[in-house]
């Protein structure tokens, strides 16, 4: 088959990750692959030399930008037209809402047999004002009537998007978002030497974040909850990998709150020195207001850290409770100062949890597994369609 995936920019995130790796596994299947993306970067960093790497055709689209702006959209559109037209592609598959509805009717406007669509977080979430979910619902419900199938990276988003009548329950699939799950293993002597580089000791315990150090992450309330935290479990300390527009904001209030001393800021760092650093940590805290599916929060258990999250999206699918770390009620700070306090406190009750979340990782979460599935997808979407391959 010829797959042209097309996402809105190959910043480093979850998303990308997933596109790049299914672009390199359709390829190493014999696929012919082009990837589509638009040229705008951001603080997260860029995943284009990974894509490079891929073995895919890359097709940097200028038009093609995050932000909403009318002219560079109509023209991004009529791009996609012209592209699929010319080169006549077997499955069109778009990532992002961006992506989604700009791409998904320019392959129905081209005739393309196989529109399919990746849902890695809804367009229209908790943080944004009524009137704007609004008018992203529309566009979803509007963009999924010439989609062969939704795919989703969590089972919450097919219940998120039922209920929001973007399509039937029958339209949507499950394909658990992929990584590459032998890159994360714990290792004792990079544990040694990580938490050397950061100044704790053996007797510390380092609660770990990762992530965009921007709104909508979750700090305010990891910020908010540290007294108490802390309190708990006095020998606590903060990691944060990652970086962002709020990071002078986040050290100010730190500082205001007497804490500034307990949290080391890593910053942005490549994505294959996350799974050499995540060994540091004897916590994952994830606090994100909005996500699809934590992809953190597996690689911290494929290296045997529990993690502590808001029960909000698809956490419940890798957090379980008791099992391979704790959920709290999202936006409940008390109780996640309470659950990080527990984990904290608790070393044995953290390895018991670190060893099942691996086990359950390496089977659900490997990329080799998800490219077989959205393969299947598309075949099972061809012969629906009655095109044949």
């Amino acid at each position: 088959m010829h797959i042209v995936h097309v996402i809105t920019r190959l910043i480093i995130g979850g998303a990308q990750e997933n596109t790049v790796l299914t672009c390199r596994g359709l390829v190493e299947k014999g696929h012919r692959v082009t990837l589509v993306a638009g040229t705008e970067t951001g603080p997260e960093g860029s995943l284009w030399n990974e894509a490079e790497r891929a073995g895919c055709e890359l097709i940097r689209l200028e038009p093609l930008r995050r932000a909403v702006r009318p002219w560079a959209d109509v023209a991004a559109y009529r791009a996609l037209r012209k592209l699929f037209r010319r080169v006549k592609p077997d499955v069109v598959h778009t990532h992002s809402s961006k992506a989604g509805i700009l791409g998904r009717r320019a392959a129905h406007s081209a005739g393309v047999p196989v529109i399919v669509h990746t849902i890695h977080g809804m367009s229209f979430n908790r943080t944004q004002p009524g009137p704007i979910r609004a008018v992203y619902r529309h566009l979803e419900r509007r963009a999924a009537r010439y989609t062969n199938r939704l795919i989703t990276v969590a089972d919450a988003m097919i219940e998120q998007a039922v209920a929001a009548g973007v399509a039937p329950r029958e339209r949507f699939v499950t394909v658990y978002s992929g990584m590459e799950t032998d890159r994360f293993r714990p290792d004792r002597s990079m544990r040694e030497r990580v938490r050397s580089d950061w100044g704790v000791g053996e007797d510390d315990v380092v609660a770990g974040t990762i992530g965009r150090l921007f709104e909508n992450k979750g700090y305010e309330e990891i910020i908010e909850a540290m007294p108490s935290a802390i309190a708990r479990a006095p020998r606590l300390r903060f990691v944060w990998i990652g970086d962002g527009a709020h990071r002078s904001e986040y050290e100010r209030r730190l500082t205001a709150l007497g804490l500034r001393d307990r949290v080391r800021f890593v910053g942005l760092v490549a994505p294959v020195e996350v799974a050499r650093l995540i060994n540091g940590f004897d916590l994952l805290v994830h606090a994100s207001r909005w996500e699809g599916l934590p992809r953190v929060a597996v690689q911290a258990l494929l290296t045997e850290v529990p993690a502590v999250s808001f029960d909000n999206d698809g956490a419940p699918e890798v957090v379980i409770p008791g099992e391979t770390g704790l959920l709290v009620p999202y936006g409940d700070t008390d109780g996640l100062a309470e659950a990080i306090g527990i984990l904290a406190g608790d070393p044995n009750g953290r390895a018991v949890m670190g060893r099942r979340g691996r086990a359950l990782c390496v089977q659900r979460f490997d990329w080799r597994r998800m490219v077989d599935e959205l393969e299947f997808v598309y075949r099972r979407s061809w012969e629906s369609c009655g095109a044949g391959l």
